[in-house]
């Protein structure tokens, strides 16, 4: 068989070139196959950010603090006594603040 050496000879750097834009090109061919979603569906369930809840009620059950409980005078969070770090002027603060 006759060779022609006029055509470009590739190098080991060209073959490794086109290995990896073969890999890359089978990845996008991965990546398109995927499962087309809706948008819009998939938006519906979203809340924005400063969205309008006046229409929305929350039933919550508010209990008062209870006798083993403390109110961090730093982040002003209801800890239970075994949070309790120390206490800065008389006023308790949880381990959280502490560190």
């Amino acid at each position: 068989m006759a060779t022609d050496y006029d055509t470009p000879r590739k190098t080991d750097d060209d073959l490794n070139e086109d290995s990896i834009e073969e890999l890359k090109a089978r990845r996008n061919e991965k990546s398109s196959s995927s499962v087309d979603v809706d948008e819009f569906e998939q938006a519906e369930g979203l809340e924005l950010p400063g969205a309008d809840l006046s229409n929305e009620e929350l039933s919550v059950r508010v209990l008062p603090r209870q006798a083993d409980e403390f109110t961090c005078m730093s982040c002003f969070l209801v800890h239970h006594r075994s949070q309790l770090a120390s206490e800065k002027n008389g006023n308790p603060i949880c381990r959280d603040c502490a560190a």
